[in-house]
């Protein structure tokens, strides 16, 4: 069951990093240009640029990282307490990024459009779901 869990966590943080990977070689898929992806991720006033391209390098490799450790997180054998209590320290920053989305201030934050449908449809709810699923790991290892 913990593998179940950790696959479909594994699955949008893979693709959300081979997104970040391609966007910091400069492409803008699956955009069809970079003013468009700035206005899709980015929904802040005035956003029309891309954040750096060594930004969502890193990025990349966090989001491959958290993959690798939600996959990590289904061997209740390895890692000890540590690898569970970052399993759930991430599942509540997701968690709450989540919640964060469907706030007011976070709207007044970033209105602009498509930003604002896509957080509200997309963003948060794939958030919400990450974090449970780091939560519901960290938890099946300390049962």
């Amino acid at each position: 069951m913990s593998m179940l869990v950790a696959a479909l966590i594994f699955v949008p943080l893979l693709a959300a990093a081979l997104a970040l990977l391609l966007w910091s070689f400069g492409a803008s898929w699956p955009i069809r240009d970079r003013a468009l992806l700035a206005a899709t991720m980015r929904g802040a006033p005035g956003a029309t640029a891309m954040w750096p391209k060594t930004l969502s390098f890193l990025l990349f490799l966090v989001a491959l990282a958290l993959g690798v450790l939600s996959l990590a997180l289904a061997d209740h054998d390895g890692g000890g307490w540590v690898l569970t209590l970052t399993g759930a320290v991430i599942g509540i920053v997701f968690l709450a990024r989540g919640v964060l989305g469907y706030t007011e201030g976070w709207k007044a934050r970033t209105p602009n459009e498509p930003f604002r449908t896509l957080d509200r449809k997309t963003y948060s709810p794939v958030c919400l779901v990450i974090g449970t699923g780091f939560v519901v790991l960290a938890l099946m290892r300390l049962l």
